[in-house]
């Protein structure tokens, strides 16, 4: 059960503490929880776990494929591994490792790929990933997450360490987010969160974004137009249910995400909407064809137009 958060201007803790002191909290609770790093220990916050439970920690190195492969090894052996790199090496690079030592041999890995998309900000282009819930989505048995804010990490870095055999990858930005639940919130694998409801557009977004649409539809509401977002932390599984429910009798369908619109959120909504042949119209609003770039993340959020105002006029589109 969420409670959405009081004040949505205040910024939360930051996500990498949230995920550094629930590992901690699950390394004092169990002794089969572990922490893997591949030389960001520094950025992630790792480091921390490394001096509270140092036979807890594993530092790889600059080697996120070997990081994976060891990951899996101590699965086999009855440990809970939790791996910690920026997204597009966590995904990409290491794709290989976690596909086959991961899923494909029945083994356990939970992934936080952090600063997915403009969050990556200074680091840049080659440290951007838009494409890891596309290859993500590809595993068979995989568990996507997006953590919209510091509460809602907390329960699933908590939630993946009980899911038991498989593939669990959860992106999100490493520092703080403004919030969107009350503390104690909890939520469910595979269901999605109406977080405001509306009668005219859907929009269906997950991750940081979730602040933007909610400014988004606070500033059309002004202008007469109601919209419902849904929060699809999960984007797999997927709450096909949700989507069907609230996708009925809207103008449009609008999924917005921190992602390319190829393989991403907007494909698992399309791919519902055709099968179930829901007829509404669909608009996915996210990264068209393009890399990532060195900036300030307010500018790249700017920059590929993942803004409330973006979205707000991507909406009025949809009903013109």
């Amino acid at each position: 059960m969420f409670t959405l958060a009081k004040d949505r201007s205040q910024m939360g803790t930051e996500l990498r503490a949230v995920v550094v002191s629930t590992l901690q909290e699950l390394m004092a609770e169990r002794d089969d929880v572990v922490a893997l790093e591949a030389d960001l220990g520094g950025a992630s916050g790792f480091t921390k776990i490394a001096k509270t439970n140092p036979d807890r920690f594993v530092q790889c190195g600059i080697a996120e494929a070997d990081m994976m492969g060891i990951a899996a090894g101590m699965s086999s052996e009855g440990f809970v591994p939790f791996c910690h790199t920026f997204g597009p090496f966590a995904t990409r690079r290491a794709f290989d490792q976690v596909f086959l030592s991961g899923a494909y041999a029945g083994n356990t890995l939970n992934i936080y790929g952090s600063d997915p998309g403009f969050t990556v900000a200074t680091n840049g282009g080659t440290h951007t990933t838009y494409e890891d819930v596309a290859l993500m989505r590809t595993i068979p048995g995989a568990v996507v997450a997006d953590a919209a804010d510091a509460t809602q990490m907390a329960w699933i870095v908590r939630e993946f360490a009980g899911l038991g055999t498989g593939v669990h990858y959860v992106r999100g930005n490493r520092k703080a987010v403004r919030d969107v639940y009350a503390p104690g919130s909890t939520f469910e694998i595979g269901r999605g969160n109406v977080v405001r409801e509306g009668t005219d557009i859907l929009v269906v977004t997950a991750g940081q974004l979730v602040s933007d649409a909610l400014d988004a539809a606070e500033a059309l509401a002004e202008k007469g137009v109601s919209v419902e977002v849904v929060d699809m932390f999960c984007i797999k599984p997927l709450d096909v249910d949700l989507l069907v429910s609230e996708a009925a009798g809207k103008k449009a369908v609008v999924a917005f995400e921190n992602h390319n619109v190829i393989g991403g959120l907007g494909s698992a909504v399309a791919e519902v909407m055709a099968e179930r042949a829901i007829a509404v119209p669909l608009v996915r609003h996210g990264v068209e064809e393009r890399f990532g770039q060195v900036g300030p993340a307010s500018f790249l959020q700017e920059e590929y137009g993942l803004t409330a105002d973006a979205l707000a006029a991507t909406v009025a589109e949809a009903l013109a």
